[in-house]
C-alpha cells in the first residue's frame, strides 16, 4: 500500500501490482474452471488460457525486474471477488449446458477487468517512456481481448443455444 500516490509513476506501479496479484490468483482459479467445464472446447480454452496467464505473470515479473519494482505484497480485491463469484457459480446445481454458459459469463467478467487494467497500464507505460513495458503490456492486452472474443463466439454460436 502506498502512503501517498504523488506521481503517475506511483500510480503505474500500483496498477502493475494489482495486475500481478490478479494474474497470480487466476493461475490458481483456471484449473478449477477447466475441471468444471463440461464442453471440451471450453475446457481446452481454459487450459490454453492457463498457459497464457502463466506467461503473462512472467511478463509482469520482467517489467518489475526491468523497472526495479517489487510487485509482491498487494492483493487485487476485484479479482478476488470475481473469482469468488465464479466459485459460487460452480457450486450451483445446474445442468451441464447451463454451467458452461455460466462459466463463460464469469470468465468474461474477468477478461473485461483484465482488459481495462492492461489498457490503462500500457497507456501509463507509454506516457512515462517505458517502451519495453508498454510493448509487453500491449501484448497481454491483445491476448486478453482475443480470449474474450473466443469466449463470446463460443457462447453466442454454440453454448448459449445448448443451455436454452
Amino acid at each position: 500500500m502506498f502512503e501517498k500516490l504523488e506521481t503517475l509513476d506511483d500510480l503505474f506501479e500500483m496498477q502493475l501490482k494489482d495486475l500481478y496479484s490478479a494474474e497470480k490468483q487466476l493461475v490458481k482459479a483456471l484449473p478449477q474452471m477447466a475441471e468444471a467445464a463440461k464442453d471440451g472446447r471450453l475446457r481446452r480454452g481454459f487450459e490454453r488460457h492457463l498457459t497464457e496467464t502463466e506467461n503473462q505473470v512472467k511478463r509482469l515479473e520482467k517489467i518489475g525486474k526491468d523497472l526495479e519494482l517489487d510487485l509482491d505484497g498487494h492483493t487485487c480485491k476485484a479479482m478476488e471477488g470475481l473469482i469468488s463469484e465464479g466459485q459460487e457459480t460452480m457450486s450451483e446445481n445446474a445442468t451441464e449446458e447451463v454451467m458452461d454458459a455460466a462459466l463463460i459469463a464469469a470468465s468474461q467478467r474477468i477478461e473485461h477487468y483484465e482488459i481495462s487494467g492492461y489498457g490503462t497500464a500500457a497507456h501509463f507505460a507509454e506516457r512515462l517512456g517505458y517502451a519495453d513495458a508498454a510493448s509487453l503490456l500491449r501484448q497481454t492486452l491483445e491476448e486478453e481481448q482475443l480470449t474474450d472474443t473466443k469466449l463470446n463466439d463460443l457462447a453466442k454460436n454454440y453454448l448459449n443455444a445448448k443451455a436454452e
